[in-house]
């Protein structure tokens, strides 16, 4: 399920086509190779920085936010994303592409988080295995060249979640 709350104050982010979100995410989800369920939330930089605060002691919103299921119910849900609508528009007029296709580019890269790749940890694994799918899924190739550029796009909660893990 996507849930699309308003963006902070003073966005000037277009409205997004749900309908398209959802079944990008269903493509994106099997193309990743993900069986459970995503809940995914469209919101504002001033939750995301709430979320990386209590998650990750850190207080500064961030792009995407992903939040694994416990592996007991893996299969039915397999997790949680967050997505900042401000910092999405921002990313997507500095790289020079749509809102949606942000969205789009940071709802995989949250579902390829979800399936355990971490390209903090990893040696270049995800960032392979995410421009594999992006030109599979039709999407531009820039997050490619953030993740290599800067530590700060889209970490994972590993510790904590929505579920106690």
């Amino acid at each position: 399920m996507i849930t699309i709350e308003p963006p902070s104050t003073g966005s000037n982010s277009p409205p997004l086509a749900k309908s398209g979100l959802t079944r990008f995410l269903r493509r994106a989800r099997e193309a990743v190779g993900l069986k459970g369920e995503v809940d995914v939330l469209l919101t504002s930089d001033q939750e995301l920085r709430r979320l990386n605060r209590t998650f990750r002691g850190k207080n500064k919103p961030t792009d995407v936010l992903s939040f694994p299921a416990p592996e007991e119910i893996a299969d039915e849900h397999a997790g949680d994303l967050a997505i900042s609508l401000d910092t999405a528009a921002q990313q997507a007029e500095n790289f020079g592409h749509s809102l949606g296709q942000e969205v789009r580019i940071l709802l995989l890269h949250g579902l390829l988080h979800l399936a355990g790749m971490d390209h903090e940890v990893d040696s270049g694994e995800m960032a392979a295995r995410e421009a594999e799918l992006r030109r599979e899924l039709k999407l531009p190739v820039t997050l490619i060249e953030r993740v290599s550029r800067s530590p700060s796009i889209a970490r994972t909660p590993r510790a904590a979640g929505r579920r106690g893990q």
